[in-house]
């Protein structure tokens, strides 16, 4: 991909959506940055993913060719505009959706990272609303912010998913609220009655029902570590484990007063 130099002398790709092979057999183009806590070229560190709870060991993101050199240089390039120069972002990546080849198409953001601040998120809102053209979606584990900034106030052109396996997912309604879990194989979600989006990731936002399975992806430790259970599932343990600990800490604390 050809690249320019912006005003600060930074090297920027001139085309910033790209499309992954998966993402690519159903016309979707993607917008991606690094996946969780990553160090920065100054040598400092950032938490793209601040929500992120058991994810972040199981994450796909984290491993294979997203390891890659030069995707990891792509994607740390992708966060460095977005956070650091957030007007240049949008002017561009508003001038970019302009051009036909995205006219009708979906945009996903992300495949790896996430909405990780308020600003960063109301900059992609505003692109979306440039955008009247263009469909836009997501899965996010930042439900609050979602709950904050999006619901009341989505753009026409944007839908999302919740997903599973983040520290806020006590705030989704597993009943109502389109969420998607990541399960160890197909069976599973379809015992536990979640729709299979394997055929297409736009079923995450599409399909008739709220409740959206993810087969695991068949990477041999992650799959181990995973075991039998859901993301949301170990989530839901973790959770546990933790209020339960901080009951303990706090009847101790009283004990000794």
């Amino acid at each position: 991909m050809s690249e320019s130099t912006n005003a600060t002398g930074r090297t920027t790709p001139k085309r910033l959506l790209t499309q992954n092979s998966d993402l690519r057999r159903i016309g979707v183009f993607n917008w991606t940055l690094p996946a969780f806590v990553i160090e920065m070229p100054d040598g400092s560190h950032f938490n793209v993913c601040p929500q992120a709870g058991v994810c972040a060991q199981l994450c796909y993101a984290r491993v294979g060719t997203y390891r890659f050199k030069n995707v990891r240089a792509a994607h740390i390039r992708n966060l460095l505009l977005c956070r650091d120069t957030p007007e240049e972002f949008e002017k561009r990546m508003t001038d970019e959706l302009r051009h036909k080849r995205y006219a009708g198409k979906w945009i996903r953001m992300h495949d790896s990272g996430e909405f990780f601040s308020d600003e960063y998120l109301l900059t992609w809102m505003r692109i979306m609303r440039s955008s009247p053209g263009v469909r836009f979606y997501c899965y996010t584990k930042e439900i609050s912010r979602f709950k904050r900034l999006v619901v009341n106030d989505a753009p026409d052109n944007f839908l999302w998913c919740y997903s599973l396996g983040g520290k806020e997912d006590h705030l989704i309604d597993l009943g109502t609220e389109r969420h998607a879990d990541v399960f160890p194989d197909v069976e599973a979600l379809i015992a536990a009655e979640y729709t299979d989006q394997t055929e297409s990731d736009l079923l995450s936002v599409l399909s008739e029902s709220p409740l959206v399975g993810i087969p695991a992806n068949r990477i041999p430790h992650l799959l181990k570590k995973q075991g039998q259970e859901t993301f949301g599932g170990l989530q839901r343990a973790r959770d546990e484990k933790l209020r339960a600990k901080n009951s303990g800490a706090g009847q101790g604390f009283a004990l000794a007063h």
